[in-house]
């Protein structure tokens, strides 16, 4: 609670850096965002990602994006509308998958390697719409949902730090990738939300110590109760971020091209909110003036009234 200060200016103005690069650049939307044809090919030998791209892009395909998944023989092209339909003879809706992924595979196989199209769909942009706005609806709904959550277990005061440090956590989270500009899909919007229930699991376990301690330290001035608090919850809350990142470090490494956004969103994640559990979450509570007042059982308080008032 010392540094407080500093925490707080710290991540504030992370924050609102994050913001400034969200306003300026904005996310670099995958496929699932933007609409586009993905197609899978099966060559028969590994084949050279950079190969794959330069003979995409000889074709005629501006900036494919050229993935392995599975093993090195198995490939995933991902291209945008405009360039689909640039290839393709007439409206993109009037051209079956399957001779989209042919016309697809036929630049990027080599005579020596043939391949073959195990899937090919097109993902129009109105879909790629509907997507990112049940994304937002998503987040929205999880937020709502730990609000009310730590509301009924907790007092509003709690409801509003963890709420506060988490959005926060997530807005530095968001903040990376528009700055960055790694590419935006559904599994970096799936790693994020998992991001969001990991850090506000973080600080209910600090803030459930903070309930405790304020009935067993009630002499205690609010300030020295929140830092044993976050003292005591100190190494539980480090050790488990720190498997939590191993963990997800192995998906990282090993997970596959598709797997990295997620992994890279929940390993900063891991970091942002362990650092906000220890460094921002108590503070804003002591700046929203918390006693132990707030932390006493309803309940309880009406029981003991109710028998107070009894004959």
């Amino acid at each position: 609670m010392k540094i407080r200060v500093a925490a707080l200016v710290v991540f504030t103005a992370l924050a609102v850096a994050a913001v400034g690069a969200l306003a300026t650049k904005g996310f670099n939307y995958a496929l699932d965002f933007t609409g586009g044809t993905v197609v899978e090919v099966e060559f028969q030998k590994p084949m050279d990602v950079e190969g794959v791209r330069a003979r995409l892009s000889a074709a005629g395909y501006d900036s494919p994006v050229v993935q392995t998944f599975g093993s090195g023989t198995d490939i995933v092209i991902r291209l945008q509308p405009p360039e689909v339909e640039g290839e393709a003879e007439g409206p993109v809706e009037a051209t079956p998958s399957e001779q989209t992924g042919t016309a697809i595979l036929q630049a990027a196989q080599t005579p020596d390697n043939p391949g073959r199209v195990i899937r090919s769909d097109f993902v129009g942009p109105q879909i790629g719409s509907e997507l990112a706005l049940n994304g937002v609806y998503a987040a929205i709904f999880v937020a709502i949902g730990f609000l009310a959550y730590i509301a009924i277990r907790f007092e509003y005061k709690f409801a509003i730090a963890a709420v506060t440090a988490t959005l926060g956590d997530i807005l530095l989270v968001c903040g990376w990738f528009a700055l960055n500009q790694h590419e935006f899909d559904l599994t970096v919007l799936a790693g994020i939300l998992s991001v969001m229930g990991f850090s506000i699991n973080d600080k209910i376990v600090v803030f459930d110590r903070v309930r405790e301690n304020f009935r067993l330290l009630s002499k205690l001035e609010p300030r020295e109760v929140l830092n044993r608090s976050v003292n005591q919850t100190l190494s539980r809350t480090i050790i488990t971020s720190f498997v939590a990142f191993l963990t997800i470090l192995a998906l990282y490494l090993y997970g596959g091209q598709s797997l990295k956004g997620m992994a890279e969103s929940q390993m900063i994640g891991i970091v942002i909110g362990t650092l906000s559990s220890i460094l921002v979450a108590c503070p804003l509570l002591l700046l929203l003036g918390v006693t132990k007042q707030d932390l006493m059982p309803r309940a309880r308080d009406d029981l003991e009234a109710e028998l107070a008032r009894r004959p």
